[in-house]
């Protein structure tokens, strides 16, 4: 027999149980549900040709068409199944719950295994993690200009036991222009979105989230617009290092890396940086000055951090004297600030 399961059910349980994607590679590659397995039963161009099969003749053409593809394919459909799930049990999507999934869970079914389905298939997923991002949490925000070493800082406050989500962990990007140096290729806005509901899911309201200050943009991906309303909405820890230990700590980061990417980072906020600028930084990278480099676009990006930071509602925002880049000091500074401040700040969850 076939199950079948709401996202809420099908999400609990795929935490033991693998999880087939039924959909064609470039819907999968678009999104997917974490740890997924990616068992297509069209390829991308298999999927086209039903596609306009069904437009030029209807249904029954469209199916006939997809059945003189999938069948000589039906073994090796089993055979990566029990690779996948040497148990014998699955997790099944595909789209919207239809006949993708269905035909291949009822192969795998007759072939032994025990399947569920998901009740609407990745469509009601992607509308179930949507809707989770609604609700609403105790966020705090980690703010500070460029350099200050926020997402160190925010390690260590995890390390205390505290509730943090990385978002530009999982967005492969640091922000600024320079921000994908070293990262891996990003997700689409769709993935991270994906990649961040489990840790969104698991959060627990009564407790302090902690969150870095954030654009709505984080290189190519987008904070979900319900995260990122709240986000605007919570109280700000700006933490203010001296500049030249923010350059210091950039200059680590970055003197390393390859010189044409600094250039194209620089390149890229020509505009905002200035002419004149833009030539300084760019004859500074070639000589290896990078102390310049960063002493240069820090004062593009501060103005641009400050100018934001004006945006934000009145008495939201704490400013944190930090006179040292020690992130474990920091931490503790920064979650004692919080305590000691908690009265001031409108979000109750802190305390």
């Amino acid at each position: 027999m076939i199950h079948q399961y709401d996202p809420s059910d099908f999400l609990e349980r795929a935490k033991y149980i693998p999880v087939i994607d039924v959909r064609a590679p470039r819907e999968f590659a678009a999104g997917h549900i974490p740890g997924a397995h990616s068992m297509p039963l069209f390829t991308d161009e298999e999927r086209a040709q039903v596609g306009t099969r069904y437009k030029q003749a209807g249904r029954e053409a469209a199916i006939m068409v997809g059945l003189d593809l999938v069948g000589p394919k039906l073994s090796w459909y089993v055979k990566e199944a029990r690779k996948i799930a040497p148990h014998h049990e699955v997790l099944m999507h595909c789209w919207r719950g239809g006949m993708r999934s269905g035909s291949l869970a009822w192969l795998l079914d007759t072939s032994g295994f025990t399947v569920a389905t998901l009740n609407g298939g990745y469509k009601a997923y992607r509308r179930y993690i949507r809707e989770c991002f609604r609700r609403p949490a105790g966020i705090v925000i980690l703010g500070g200009m460029t350099g200050s070493g926020k997402t160190d800082i925010l390690k260590e406050i995890e390390k205390q036991g505290e509730q943090v989500i990385d978002l530009e962990g999982l967005a492969h990007h640091k922000g600024s222009s320079f921000g994908s140096i070293g990262q891996k290729p990003q997700p689409t806005s769709e993935q991270f979105e994906n990649d961040l509901f489990p840790f969104w899911k698991q959060i627990d309201k009564e407790k302090t989230l902690w969150l870095e200050d954030e654009s709505r943009g984080i290189g190519t991906v987008n904070i979900p617009e319900p995260i990122y309303t709240q986000m605007r909405q919570s109280p700000v820890i700006k933490i203010e290092m001296p500049k030249e230990l923010r350059i210091q700590r950039l200059v680590k980061e970055y003197a390393g890396c390859d010189k044409q990417l600094l250039r194209n980072a620089v390149n890229r906020i020509t505009k905002r940086l200035g002419g004149l600028n833009t030539k300084r930084s760019l004859e500074a990278i070639e000589k290896e000055d990078y102390a310049l480099v960063a002493d240069l676009t820090l004062d593009y990006y501060d103005k641009a951090y400050n100018y934001g930071l004006s945006k934000r509602m009145d008495n939201t925002v704490f400013p944190l004297k930090l006179p040292s880049d020690d992130p474990v000091a920091n931490a503790r500074k920064v979650v004692e600030f919080a305590t000691n401040i908690h009265a001031s700040f409108s979000n109750p969850a802190i305390h």
